[in-house]
């Protein structure tokens, strides 16, 4: 006879099989792309201006921007995959089915943010095999590359579901990543230092979270940091621990689900 915690694990199981299943079949719009893209940004950031920048904190412009990209598309990746595919099920009115059967509402944010951060991870483990190809990338400490990437991949995954939750439309669902999530991702860190900019801009750039995500990833590959690691890391788990119960709250008042 199976026990309370089988039966959640299962439910749990099903829901990221699904999720896997779903960006796997459309493999060319959901890995795809941000392979792409990235390879892009390391052609025309990395050789063309990289060779103009010349090296930063003794290591060159292309491998600088390799973890900031390399992070940019986990952010990415991971949100996306969570607010289009629990968006889409609540359109479609099939996550109803979910809602009334003994599936506990940790199991349902447990599988769709595993789903987001299985495909951030696999993106961004894509795009960093692509940056072999460009340069030649070091490995300061593999345990905090790890640690950075699956924390990154949770707050973004649980940030998708807020926003899903919360759309009313097709329209809400890119609102955020446009007008939010990449402004915030390009003045993150990602192409720059921010020793290198004004004190009254680098002091408005610590209130942007995805500078700790960079700067935590990048120390993991190179050694140095522009922000505290230890910090980044407590930071990037209070965040987890925010937009969890955040989720948590809103699938149990129903917002934007039960009508």
């Amino acid at each position: 006879m199976r026990t309370v915690f089988q039966e959640q694990f299962i439910a749990f199981e099903t829901i990221v099989r699904r999720e896997i299943a779903r960006f796997t079949r459309i493999w060319t719009q959901t890995l795809l792309p941000p392979v792409i893209t990235q390879s892009l940004s390391f052609v025309i950031f990395g050789k063309f201006i990289g060779s103009q920048v010349g090296h930063i904190n003794g290591v060159s412009y292309m491998a600088f921007i390799v973890p900031g990209l390399v992070m940019m598309s986990v952010i990415n990746s991971a949100f996306t995959n969570v607010v289009s595919s629990f968006f889409s099920v609540k359109f479609q009115r099939s996550i109803e089915e979910v809602l009334v059967s003994p599936t506990t509402h940790v199991a349902i944010i447990a599988g769709y943010v595993m789903g987001g951060v299985i495909r951030g991870i696999l993106v961004g483990s894509i795009v960093f095999v692509v940056s072999i190809f460009f340069t030649h990338p070091v490995i300061h400490n593999l345990a905090i590359i790890i640690i950075f990437i699956i924390l990154t991949s949770l707050v973004f995954s649980l940030a998708g579901l807020v926003n899903a939750i919360f759309a009313k439309k097709f329209d809400d669902v890119s609102i955020f990543p446009t007008f939010v999530l990449t402004p915030l991702t390009y003045l993150g860190g990602v192409f720059y230092s921010i020793h290198s900019l004004p004190g009254v801009w680098q002091q408005f750039s610590l209130f942007n979270p995805i500078l700790y995500m960079v700067n935590g990833f990048r120390y993991g590959f190179y050694g140095f940091s522009d922000v505290s690691v230890g910090g980044s890391i407590l930071f990037l788990v209070a965040l987890v621990g925010i937009l969890l119960y955040a989720n948590l709250y809103l699938m149990k008042k129903g917002t934007g689900i039960k009508s």
